[in-house]
């Protein structure tokens, strides 16, 4: 066997006769380091090559064994090397203590060499055994978070394409989803420890909800063109139909479900959103024309995100408002419109709101191509409709 692969075994006495004893009755099959105290025990076991297996005296001036295992045990760089007990102390109690500190083995002296080497070679092959499945173990840790970190960035990557899709037929922009999973995010950080909100919310939720809010209109892509893309201001039979894209939504999420088999907690947070978004704190919206704490939360949120942006962004058919004048619709909306809790967690908020709205803002090409669109898909130049859109 060649020198540079053979176990490393300390030996640690403060006696000169017993690490010679010991070095010479190991030297042929391992290689072995010596150390004449605690001290130097810790330092070489701390190295750079630490040992594969410690020899420890208990009865040293200074730092005792004990010591020198409770702080092997201690540092989580020394805590997996095996420590056996070397002593002349031969009590059961001395052994319990030994054995409690975190040593594998205890022999007592005057040594027999063959019960030392054979605990030796036992120890070292427990200790490549543990470190197998050790290496085994954070390899597949390594392996699980990386694919995990894969599939949620599939996960991630779909979502923001099938929720562009829907975008790209009305006269959103892509920015549009962005914005409000960045809204969305805000209030539900803000609000996870309100007593009306804590059972709710948690990381794990808000990382949900950023997730899937995305998808809430993912619906818009069943409404025909000459619908979603009237300039103008909607006929009572045309808003009826345009209200359906809530259900299309979640019809659209619940079959994705079905054909994954299983069910998908984000997709679960998505279809109450792409559902119940448009519902209103007084049970005046749609599609179910639920109110109050009936509401899902997460949908409850995406309202007031939705709004705000719907108000503040320009479209083909309409120029964006004011921040100000956005936060004070919010607010009018109060009790009515959006969850009470909710319009005041959103007023903390509302500089972080824009600073959202002015990072993911809207660029003039991106108007330019859903103009062309919008004329393209009408057949006529897009002109300013008399009033707003009903549709939000």
């Amino acid at each position: 066997m060649s020198e540079d692969t053979r176990a490393v075994i300390l030996v640690v006495d403060d006696t000169p006769d017993n690490l010679k004893l010991m070095s010479g009755l190991l030297k042929d099959l391992y290689r072995v380091k010596i150390a004449n105290g605690g001290e130097k025990a810790l330092a070489i076991a701390g190295s750079e090559t630490p040992p594969d297996l410690i020899l420890l005296d208990i009865m040293m001036p200074g730092m005792d064994g004990y010591e020198v295992c409770r702080r092997l045990k201690a540092d989580h760089a020394t805590h997996d090397i095996p420590v056996i007990f070397l002593t002349a102390m031969t009590g059961a109690e001395e052994e319990e203590m030994g054995l409690r500190l975190g040593a594998v083995d205890y022999i007592t002296k005057p040594i027999s060499p063959a019960t030392v080497m054979a605990r030796v070679e036992t120890h070292l092959k427990l200790k490549a055994s543990s470190d197998f499945l050790r290496d085994k173990a954070e390899y597949l840790e390594t392996e699980v978070a990386r694919r995990t970190r894969e599939i949620s960035a599939i996960q991630d990557v779909t979502i923001l394409a099938m929720a562009s899709l829907a975008e790209t037929r009305d006269s959103d922009t892509g920015n549009h989803i962005r914005r409000t999973q960045h809204y969305v995010r805000a209030l539900a950080t803000t609000l996870k420890d309100h007593p009306r909100f804590a059972s709710h919310l948690d990381d794990g939720v808000i990382d949900m909800l950023f997730k899937s809010a995305p998808l809430h209109d993912i619906g818009k892509v069943g409404i025909p063109d000459r619908i979603l893309l009237k300039p103008g201001r909607f006929e009572p039979h045309e808003f009826e139909i345009m209200k359906t894209h809530t259900t299309l939504g979640r019809d659209a999420i619940e079959h994705a479900e079905r054909s994954l088999g299983t069910p998908v907690a984000f997709l679960a947070m998505a279809k109450e959103i792409a559902y119940a978004h448009q519902e209103k704190w007084d049970g005046s919206g749609y599609p179910a024309g639920i109110g109050g704490d009936d509401i899902p939360v997460a949908a409850r949120l995406m309202a007031v995100a939705d709004v705000y942006d719907a108000l503040i962004s320009r479209r083909v058919y309409k120029d964006g408002m004011s921040h100000d004048k956005a936060v004070q619709i919010i607010k009018d909306g109060r009790g009515s419109h959006f969850d009470p809790d909710i319009v005041e967690a959103f007023l903390a908020l509302e500089d972080e709101f824009k600073a959202i709205a002015d990072r993911f803002a809207d660029n003039d090409g991106d108007m330019a191509k859903k103009k062309e669109y919008l004329d393209q898909a009408t057949g006529a130049p897009t002109a300013p409709p008399p009033g707003p859109r009903p549709d939000r």
